[in-house]
């Protein structure tokens, strides 16, 4: 029987897979802080091609931040990473008094935190 926790890629491969969806998560990280969120890579199985991802700050109280996730976060990866095979996501659990909405998008972290 064989060993379903053999890698079928190599170390070199492992590397550039990484490095190319840490790169395209910076590439889209300006544009979620500049609504006053951010983008966080949580984890990523560079065989099955599944990644797991956070949207932070304003994004976790942002009534469209599952259609930033899918039709941003995952059309960007799935479009530029072809051995991505599925994105997952979701929001911080943040509450009301941690996120403070101002005006379209905009965020103001408690002073005390």
């Amino acid at each position: 029987m064989a060993d379903e926790t053999t890698s079928t890629l190599t170390d070199g491969q492992r590397v550039e897979r990484l490095a190319a969806l840490q790169s395209l998560i910076e590439m889209m990280r300006p544009a979620v802080q500049a609504d006053g969120g951010d983008l966080v890579l949580l984890s990523a199985d560079l065989e099955s091609g599944v990644i797991e991802v956070q949207l932070q700050g304003a994004c976790s109280t942002c009534a469209i931040s599952s259609s930033t996730l899918q039709g941003g976060v995952e059309r960007i990866l799935k479009g530029r990473l072809d051995w991505v095979t599925e994105v997952i996501g979701g929001v911080d659990e943040v509450n009301a008094e941690q996120a403070v909405p101002v005006g379209i998008g905009g965020w103001v972290p408690r002073a005390d935190l």
